[in-house]
């Protein structure tokens, strides 16, 4: 069969967990049904997820009955779409094995068994008999204590009944085996039966594979003459791909977008424990939406944000959550990627969220804020990067930072600019939808950003700061978070100038992976994730005190080059600089072959310091449209103006934008070529209706 470029580009062997390298990855994801980690024995077997994290530890595997041992020498060869594999057990058996989990959540093996030997061999297919009971022709199985107190139900079905009690392969021959487990947490047996029968037809696998590929068909086709910034253009829409679930029960009645589908929690059979991200989690949500507003027409952007309705708590603040359980309140940008899914696919689709999000808006002012409007953050968790040093600065910075009296609550700069980013995408929500509302959150936007430039800029650090939440006093501690009013336009007064320095500075933010996020002169700065000699949220914990987060690259990505193009693209080789050490993050060891994005890195030495492969908590998709491409659409507007990251060539094909299908062009020393359904459009620029 043809293979997708999302599958001939992210290839590679032997794709494992940096931390367990004897278990294998698997890029297909079903609704539901996703596996963390795979043995590399025949069959489902490692840590299966069903709707969040169950580590159920066996679905069916299939080995030798009576015979040689199967050998550790696996070759494995791992595409978005299967996974494929070669065992031997001893020297005459050999096993050839494609694995893959459908959209409608069946694992699917197709083994193809070659002895070679002068002895029959006979194969057998397992199951956990703890809690799957064999029938005639199929197994099936119920089981309901488990984490999140939805049941797993399961039915297995193969496409030779012998394999369940022994099925001889005899000396020179080779038979071909096909085993389907179908997974729900409401289905019936009977539903689940044929949905696993339907699986172990001769073409099985080659249909799942076309199916998986199919979504990419909606993908934008990027092409360049930089062959890494491809194959990262692939990676991120197979990140979306990975994360996109639709749980289907109780809270997440919908589709929604997975910070990740990691392996964050503990490997307990049936009790995972510790913190995991497959659920909905507002933080990341927004750049979700920002990513898949490019797809097609932009239906899953608009599902992601609608997957906040019924995560609200009384005072206007958007709270993580899975199918069960309600969690934390997270500061996020909701309102301003609803108001971008907007420019792109009309205001229309996102009525019904526009209530959840003015409410949003509204709660933050009344609830969180002063009478400057800048909002007070108490829990230094909640804008998610906990452990930033600014709310230690006041008292001086104690050596154990988990003692709450040695915190002091801030005026946030990223939580001040959320908000006003918030207010605006609201503001032109409402515009189109409820036009006398509109002049209400101009005026808090407007607020905001007075309150912010004149408040929050520190001419002594030259930077944006955090503020004492009683005394406005400046805690003049330059964090990530500094960089977030260039992404606005609420660092026009300042200029270029100090956002160049401090990304340009050694013992600033100038580290060999940027960007860091803490200045590297900090006293607290800890490349690894320690505060001083201690960790205290462990060896791959969250500190935001020093390590670089994809999450923060991000929106200083976005900062350059919003800045650039508003300042004659002077920044463009800053953009490009800070781009390519951001892509190359994309892959394990920066080899720019093995695909593995996880939560944050060493800001010295590039190390992984977690290991969540696939993590889906920062935007590139969007950057590399806007800037690198040079699309962007204002209302009722489209204009190209690419940045210069030192490509010879570049072509963007098949963007949608209210309808209407748009290419741009160019080689380097020609002009750019805007395509609008197919005709050229002089100037790069034409009015959208």
């Amino acid at each position: 069969m043809t293979t997708h470029p999302v599958d001939e580009l992210l290839q590679v062997r032997h794709r494992t967990l940096r931390t367990q390298p004897g278990r294998l990855l698997l890029g297909p994801s079903g609704a539901r049904l996703w596996a963390d980690v795979l043995e590399p024995a025949p069959g489902f077997a490692g840590t299966l997820d069903l709707v969040h994290k169950t580590n159920i530890p066996l679905l069916f595997r299939t080995g030798l009955r009576d015979g040689p041992r199967m050998r550790d020498d696996v070759d494995a060869l791992w595409r978005p779409s299967h996974l494929l594999t070669t065992v031997q057990f001893g020297s005459t058996v050999l096993v050839r094995e494609r694995r893959t989990i459908t959209w409608d959540d069946v694992a699917v093996s197709e083994q193809v068994w070659t002895n070679t030997g002068s002895e029959p061999v006979t194969v057998q297919t397992e199951i956990d008999e703890e809690w799957c009971t064999r029938e005639s022709d199929h197994a099936w199985g119920v089981r309901s204590d488990t984490a999140h107190g939805l049941p797993v139900r399961m039915a297995v079905a193969t496409s030779d009944v012998r394999a369940f009690d022994g099925l001889v392969v005899a000396p020179g021959a080779e038979v071909r085996l096909l085993t389907a487990a179908a997974l729900s947490v409401d289905a019936t047996t009977t539903e689940l039966l044929d949905r696993a029968r339907d699986r172990v037809s001769t073409d099985a696998v080659d249909r799942a594979i076309a199916e998986y590929c199919w979504w990419f068909d909606d993908v934008p086709v990027l092409e360049t003459s930089d062959p890494l910034l491809d194959r990262v253009w692939w990676y991120r829409w197979f990140i979306l791909r990975r994360n996109l679930a639709r749980p289907a029960v109780g809270a997440l009645p919908g589709l929604v977008v997975y910070e990740g589908r990691s392996h964050k929690m503990t490997k307990n059979p049936w009790r995972p424990e510790g913190w995991e991200f497959s659920k909905l989690i507002p933080l990341s949500t927004p750049m979700h939406a920002l990513e898949l507003r490019w797809r097609g027409g932009g239906d899953e952007a608009v599902a992601a944000l609608h997957a906040l309705l019924g995560h609200q708590a009384p005072d206007g603040q958007l709270v993580s959550g899975t199918a069960t359980d309600s969690m934390h309140a997270y500061a996020n940008f909701a309102g301003w990627a609803a108001g971008q899914v907007a420019l792109l696919h009309g205001a229309d689709r996102l009525r019904d969220v526009l209530p959840l999000l003015a409410a949003q808006v509204r709660g933050e002012a009344e609830h969180l804020a002063g009478a400057d409007g800048l909002p007070v953050q108490v829990d230094h968790r909640l804008t998610g990067k906990e452990y930033q040093p600014s709310f230690w600065y006041f008292t001086g910075y104690p050596e154990n930072p988990m003692d709450p009296a040695g915190r002091t609550p801030l005026k946030r700069v990223d939580r001040a600019v959320y908000q006003y980013l918030n207010a605006r995408g609201v503001a032109a929500l409402s515009a189109r939808l409820d036009p006398p509302a509109a002049a209400e959150f101009e005026k808090i936007a407007d607020q905001l950003r007075d309150s912010i430039s004149g408040k929050m800029w520190d001419p002594g650090t030259e930077f944006f700061v955090d503020l004492h939440h009683q005394s406005d006093a400046r805690a003049p501690v330059r964090n990530v978070v500094g960089f977030y009013p260039w992404w606005t336009d609420i660092a026009d007064g300042v200029g270029p100038e100090p956002l160049v320095r401090a990304l340009r500075d050694p013992d600033g933010f100038g580290t060999p992976n940027p960007v860091p996020s803490t200045e590297r002169r900090n006293a607290m700065f800890g490349s690894g994730g320690g505060w001083g000699k201690l960790f205290p949220k462990g060896r791959n914990g969250c500190m935001w005190n020093g390590p670089t987060w994809p999450y923060t690259s991000s929106v200083v990505l976005d900062a350059v080059g919003r800045t650039s193009r508003a300042n004659g693209h002077e920044l463009d080789a800053l953009f490009a600089e800070l781009l390519g050490s951001f892509v190359r993050l994309h892959f394990a060891g920066r080899d720019g072959r093995s695909p593995y994005l996880v939560e944050h890195y060493d800001s010295l030495t590039g190390e992984p310091i977690s290991d969540e492969p696939d993590y889906n908590h920062s935007y590139l998709i969007d950057l590399l449209v806007r800037y690198v491409a040079g699309i962007t659409v204002t209302q009722g507007r489209l204009t190209v103006d690419p940045l210069d990251v030192g490509l010879d060539r570049l072509s963007l094909r098949g963007v949608q934008v209210l309808g209407r299908r748009v290419d741009v062009e160019w080689s380097h020393g020609e002009p750019v070529s805007l395509v609008v359904d197919g005709v050229d459009v002089p100037g790069l620029e034409i009015t959208l209706r």
